[in-house]
């Protein structure tokens, strides 16, 4: 077990009362999750005070606290550790107490507010196929090679991103690959960790609920590039605007990506389908899976990833045309008359109308587009009218439902929306609010070569109503419906 005084090196330390040569068994930052002998993070939160919880966490068996006030009544034979940032400190002191597992991988850390997960998952996928057993943290799904660890957010607390990291060097491998979410940077969660590589895909208006400004978003996401070192590299979209302002004050390798203007890795698109893309990458003319504009931008960024981690151009390029993409992300479910119905994550405005578009550009204009989307509940308001505009916009008829209403009255997200749907656009608008029945009725209008755009929850297998989370899974009813 390692010393306290070993694994607090390089944490900001105020003041330390105790003995700071005990051995620590255990980390935690929920005092119910607090073992004997562990050493307890009082953290101060958005709804609870972790400092409020050290007497408890003592209790259960805590030998140490760290803190960022120190308790006046002090506990005999507990030590006390005062810091500036509770949660920064967590993040370097469970780095060492893992031994540092991240300066054992080659960990790439992709942040954005559209096109992470995908990104992360082909990187993971095409590294496998690669010959390398390789780790993934997303928000679908966390990977030990082929064991599939559940998630429930974008980028895990510190303790858990040191713990599966290690499990992974244990497990033999050598890459990793993790979205790295605005509110993780804020949070610290990242704190400790040793990136080979950042990847800043796009930014839009997204969890200003939390930022409270779109200013103070992108500056959340900068926080991944300012923090990488001089052996790192950085990889940005350049056709975001924001994507020079991601690398002003980064150490790293600087490098660009684009479809159209000058860069570093530049690819163009030859062919867009719905059966897939065909692109001249760095003058190389390859076909993939993956559809519509936005995933040319993924697949570019992926191969550049992978040509800056030292691999070879044409067997990325080859590896790459045989993979699908990430599953809720575009996901299509054909039945037997010919309906295309597809299951996509969109939850912002500007992931919506890039799926929308797709699908517009890629139609005969013969098909009835029709889709059913809803908005989260205890998020960003703003961004429901405008979910509700843009889907009248692009959709021959449009079914406003619910997505995770949380503790949140549906009927109240489906009127926001509704402010957003003119009054002649109000003719093709059905407003449902069950989901299920929602996603029956769009399959009970659509008819042979129609298109269905299911929007908002992709991969997730639950919806959450009133703080409790409900089996459904937006394919899993397609499929039922469509085919029986």
């Amino acid at each position: 077990m390692p010393l306290l005084k070993d694994i607090l090196f390089g944490a900001s330390l105020i003041e330390i009362h105790g003995d700071r040569d005990q051995e620590i068994t255990s980390l935690a930052m929920d005092s119910r999750k607090v073992e004997k002998g562990g050493l307890f993070f009082a953290v101060p939160g958005l709804t609870v005070d972790g400092h409020d919880f050290i007497d408890k966490a003592i209790e259960l068996g805590a030998v140490a606290i760290v803190c960022e006030e120190i308790p006046q009544d002090l506990r005999k034979n507990t030590t006390y550790i005062q810091v500036e940032n509770s949660a920064a400190a967590m993040g370097i002191v469970a780095a060492n107490f893992f031994d540092n597992p991240s300066k054992k991988l080659r960990l790439v850390g992709i942040t954005g507010t559209n096109g992470k997960t995908t990104t992360a998952t082909l990187l993971f996928q095409l590294f496998q196929r690669l010959g390398y057993k390789v780790g993934l943290l997303s928000t679908v799904e966390n990977k030990i090679n082929e064991k599939i660890l559940e998630t429930k957010f974008t980028t895990p607390d510190a303790i858990t991103i040191n713990a599966l990291m290690a499990q992974m060097v244990k497990e033999g491998c050598t890459h990793a690959f993790m979205e790295v979410s605005s509110h993780a940077l804020v949070q610290h969660r990242t704190k400790g960790l040793e990136f080979a590589g950042g990847v800043f895909t796009n930014i839009s208006h997204d969890h200003l609920d939390f930022h409270e400004t779109f200013d103070e978003y992108i500056k959340a996401k900068k926080l991944l590039f300012d923090g990488l070192s001089r052996d790192a590299f950085a990889l940005v979209n350049v056709d975001d605007k924001r994507g020079h302002v991601m690398m002003q004050n980064t150490k790293a390798d600087k490098n660009t990506y684009s479809l159209k203007s000058m860069a570093d890795f530049k690819a163009k698109i030859l062919h867009n389908t719905l059966q897939g893309l065909e692109l001249d990458v760095d003058g190389i003319s390859a076909w993939f899976k993956l559809i519509g504009d936005f995933n040319a931008y993924n697949l570019l960024a992926v191969y550049a990833t992978a040509v800056l981690l030292e691999e070879e151009k044409e067997e990325v390029l080859t590896v790459l045309s045989q993979m699908d993409g990430a599953r809720g992300r575009f996901e299509q479910v054909v039945n037997a008359n010919d309906i295309l119905a597809i299951v996509d994550y969109a939850h912002t405005p500007d992931a919506l109308e890039n799926v929308l578009k797709t699908i517009d550009n890629l139609r005969t204009r013969q098909e009835t587009v029709i889709t059913v989307v809803g908005c989260g509940g205890n998020r960003d308001k703003g961004k429901r009218p405008e979910m509700a505009r843009l889907a009248a916009q692009y959709s021959n008829k449009v079914i406003l439902t619910s997505d995770n209403p949380r503790d949140e009255d549906p009927k109240q997200i489906l009127t926001d929306m509704m402010a957003g749907i003119s009054k002649v656009d109000q003719r093709k608008t059905m407003v449902i609010e069950d989901r299920r029945e929602a996603i029956r009725t769009a399959c009970n209008l659509a008819g042979s070569m129609d298109i269905i755009l299911v929007a908002g929850k992709g991969h997730e297998t639950y919806q959450e109503i009133k703080g409790v989370r409900n089996h459904f899974d937006d394919k899993e009813e397609l499929n039922k419906m469509l085919n029986g």
